[in-house]
């Protein structure tokens, strides 16, 4: 599995060792970065969709601005599309519903490839219960896109649930079709027993971590929210803690094999 270290601040691109995950909507200066890691973008879909119920921009303008990124940035392994989440306080800013919000997503999927095949886009599966991620998964078939084709395959609406069955059974049951899934914002909680199955994630749960934790020794500012030192620890802590589960899970699946359990 890949992890994409969430940042909002693009300025990294240019120092970090570490793949990032960077929102289109930090990436507004006319002066962009030029990246010294891998990183993916981010369409900013959920900001767009939870303020304004709707996108302020066009598949047009969007497939020209990653056009940029990728000729001034460089490095990029991917864009996520331009999709439309649907958990119900979203469905309720919109006004529309779940099957509603998975075929505007195809229709932005489908403009983005027409518009721009050179760009590596990822298609994202939406949906609220598992059987909505898998009606999902045969609409973007009917309309000619075979997801298993495809390097990745975008995930949303599920940071949120990660601590839950609900959650874990959704990814768990999109990697079951033979999907690479990038999950969006996962947490430990939601990564713990299940990087064998997925492709990649991303999150920035650090910075919430900082903004409520005292800074690191020898910080003279408030707190780490903005750190790059801080990021890079837990990002450490993280992998670290994930390799353990990894080990454990193995070995005790070892020893109930010996057992016969």
């Amino acid at each position: 599995m890949i992890f994409y270290l969430g940042t909002h601040m693009p300025s990294w691109l240019r120092i970090a060792h570490v793949p990032l995950f960077v929102s289109r909507r930090r990436l507004t200066s006319k002066r962009l970065p030029r990246a010294r890691c891998r990183w993916a973008l981010d369409s900013g879909a959920f900001s767009e969709i939870s303020l304004h119920g709707q996108w302020t921009i066009t598949p047009q303008q969007y497939a020209e601005e990653v056009r940029r990124y990728m000729t001034l940035i460089g490095r990029m392994d991917w864009a996520a599309t331009m999709d439309y989440m649907c958990e119900p306080h979203i469905l309720k800013k919109t006004g529309k519903t779940v099957q509603q919000h998975q075929e505007m997503t195809i229709d932005n999927t489908l403009k983005l490839l027409a518009l721009a095949p050179e760009v590596p886009w990822i298609p994202v599966i939406q949906g609220w219960k598992l059987d909505d991620y898998l009606r999902h998964v045969d609409q973007y078939g009917s309309r000619g896109l075979d997801l298993s084709l495809f390097p990745v395959v975008g995930v949303g609406s599920v940071c949120r649930r990660q601590r839950t069955a609900e959650g874990r059974k959704i990814l768990l049951g999109l990697a079951d079709l033979k999907l690479r899934i990038h999950g969006f914002g996962v947490k430990l909680t939601g990564l713990l027993g299940i990087t064998d199955r997925i492709a990649s994630a991303d999150s920035m749960a650090w910075s919430l971590e900082a903004r409520y934790s005292d800074p690191l020794p020898g910080h003279t500012h408030k707190n780490c929210a903005n750190c790059f030192e801080y990021a890079m620890r837990w990002r450490a802590r993280l992998l670290k803690r994930l390799k353990q589960a990894t080990v454990e899970d193995n070995t005790l699946s070892v020893k109930l094999e010996r057992s016969g359990t």
